[in-house]
């Protein structure tokens, strides 16, 4: 190669193609590990669809031990859940915006004491509430899903005494007097409260989206026309 070739070749052009090169090709082997992660669980999802409910406590007890708990399905008897006290989650459901209201139930573990279940949703067009009734210990059975709570993000409103905008289990169980809580939350499957129809027990949604493989080829896709463009680039370049 002659010294004006050299003194030719687009040194900040190539350094600069290299990078955003280097960096598309990570964010679609970021999306294909997201794409083996979002797999596993959707497969995890369809076994629990038809996995019988196991007892909450030794649930929690052998997640405190290491196990896994999430998505786990689970039965539960709660003294008075019908009408405990309950906080208000804000959520959305189909579209359509409301809360969740969130109570404690005391469970038969050695590593935790209470759980917090969603006991579902009622939407903002319903001003009505459960009656809250202390005295109450009517035992409720509650068939349901473990989840663990998403963490907040720099766009989660925080969180006041009258609406909970994010999962923070043990701000919450604080405020539900429910001692040592455990990590996850108790979706509900089943109703709380038959006679309240406005309460809808909604634990999953009826479809998780996987659109990562989509994703992981337009990364991918972009870094092969940047390659082809610096391509044409360099030998337009020769031939001028």
């Amino acid at each position: 190669m002659t010294a004006d070739a050299r003194r030719g070749f687009p040194v900040g052009l190539t350094v600069a193609v290299a990078v955003a090169f280097a960096i598309l090709l990570a964010l679609g082997t970021w999306q294909v590990q997201r794409l083996h992660w979002k797999e596993a669980l959707l497969a995890r999802v369809a076994a629990l669809q038809a996995a019988p409910a196991q007892p909450v406590g030794a649930v929690l007890d052998a997640a405190a031990r290491g196990a896994e708990a999430d998505f786990t399905r689970v039965t539960a008897t709660c003294p008075g859940l019908a009408s405990a006290p309950f906080l208000e989650l804000y959520g959305l459901r189909e579209g359509q915006a409301g809360v969740r209201l969130v109570s404690a139930c005391r469970v038969d573990s050695v590593a935790y004491r209470s759980v917090l279940v969603d006991r579902g949703f009622v939407a903002d067009t319903v001003s009505a509430r459960p009656p809250v009734d202390a005295a109450n210990t009517a035992p409720v059975t509650v068939v349901g899903v473990l989840r663990r709570p998403d963490p907040a993000n720099l766009f989660s409103p925080a969180n006041t005494p009258r609406q909970w905008y994010v999962r923070d289990l043990p701000a919450m169980a604080a405020a539900l007097n429910a001692p040592q809580p455990a990590p996850v939350t108790l979706m509900a499957e089943t109703s709380t409260n038959p006679d309240w129809k406005a309460l809808t027990p909604a634990p999953i949604p009826a479809e998780i989206a996987n659109r990562h493989l989509e994703y992981a080829v337009t990364w991918y896709g972009l870094a092969g026309v940047l390659l082809a463009v610096y391509a044409a680039l360099l030998a337009k370049r020769r031939k001028s």
